[in-house]
């Protein structure tokens, strides 16, 4: 039997599932969630190991081969090295990448690379602790940086810092995590600040552009170059310093979206598939684990619905909002 590949209506070949293994954090980030009353998904809602596992043997054969856990934050799921080890035993699987704030990933690194993870990206918006205490509402970057030097000793590399950049919070700190690109094998990413679960006067406040990155690399006279992807980068546009070791690079999906090379999938941790982030259409798969055939039909469907682009600019700009649209309050309920 020929298995279907998962290409959508523009020709665009998926070949990434990222996969939201719970919806809890130990953070309460300013711009992810409310300091107190979320409400979480109860246990027997979430997806078992055998079940995730269950869907990535599946879409394995129909052109999946990368993988990336989310969350919330992936390593409060107990015993996370279990999962990855299933998930490294799946034929076709090449790649499986984990997305943390990196508090808890120190003590984890060694058996998590044994188990068959392969890279790293830690979600870091400052190097400062008190800012990133009030940024995280009570976590210790102390943590995260014993963490990084963990990774790089057990392998764990290319690391990748993903930073969200807040105009007025911490646009300072550019140059402090660009110099980490010096001498080590870090990869600083700018993110371009998105409006999850906030109005559009919050996002306006906080909006940066990221050119002006660029600026503070001429403002320091450092000289720098566009360089090619590094591994399992995606969208970011790439640079690297003269000489260094790491890169530095700038994602904008917002002001200039990538749709045109979206290449991803997202599972969500109570079993939904969402076809794109920035869109509300997604579909539950967890009636039909278990049956391959079903399981396979269901990805197709999904991504038989994905847009060509999605229109979060266009909306926050004044633009007509559409039935796929998504309101603050369903992007807020996305993981990972």
């Amino acid at each position: 039997m020929t298995v279907p590949r998962l290409v959508d209506s523009f020709g665009r070949k998926h070949e990434y599932l990222r996969i939201s293994v719970t919806d809890r954090c130990n953070l309460r980030c300013v711009y992810c969630m409310p300091e107190e009353g979320m409400e979480f998904e109860p246990s027997d809602k979430i997806l078992t190991y055998d079940e995730i596992a269950d869907v990535v043997r599946v879409v394995a054969g129909m052109g999946i081969s990368k993988i990336r856990l989310t969350g919330g934050e992936p390593l409060v799921r107990k015993e996370l090295e279990k999962l990855v080890d299933m998930i490294a035993h799946i034929p076709g699987i090449e790649d499986i990448a984990l997305t943390t704030n990196g508090i808890f990933l120190g003590p984890r690194a060694a058996k998590l690379k044994e188990a068959g993870l392969t890279r790293v990206n830690i979600s870091l918006d400052s190097l400062r602790p008190d800012r990133f205490k009030m940024i995280t509402r009570g976590g210790n970057v102390q943590k995260v940086l014993d963490s990084i030097d963990t990774c790089l000793k057990v392998g764990l590399t290319p690391i990748k810092l993903n930073v969200l950049l807040m105009k007025g919070i911490n646009d300072d700190e550019i140059a402090d995590f660009i110099s980490l690109t010096k001498d080590r094998d870090i990869h600083v990413r700018f993110i371009e600040y998105m409006p999850i679960g906030h109005s559009d006067e919050q996002w306006k406040k906080l909006y940066l552009p990221l050119s002006t990155v660029k600026e503070v690399c001429t403002q320091q006279e450092w000289d720098y170059e566009s360089v090619g992807n590094v591994k399992g980068n995606g969208p970011a546009q790439n640079y690297r310093l003269k000489g260094a070791v790491g890169s530095f690079g700038l994602i904008h999906p917002v002001s200039e979206h990538f749709c045109q090379s979206c290449n991803r999938l997202r599972l969500t941790a109570d079993g939904y598939i969402k076809p794109c982030l920035a869109w509300t259409e997604q579909f539950q798969v967890r009636n039909v684990i278990g049956d391959d055939e079903a399981l396979r039909h269901m990805f197709l469907e999904a991504i038989g619905t994905k847009p060509e682009h999605h229109e979060m600019y266009k909306f926050l700009q004044g633009g007509q909002e559409t039935s796929h649209t998504p309101t603050h309050r369903r992007m807020s309920q996305i993981g990972g």
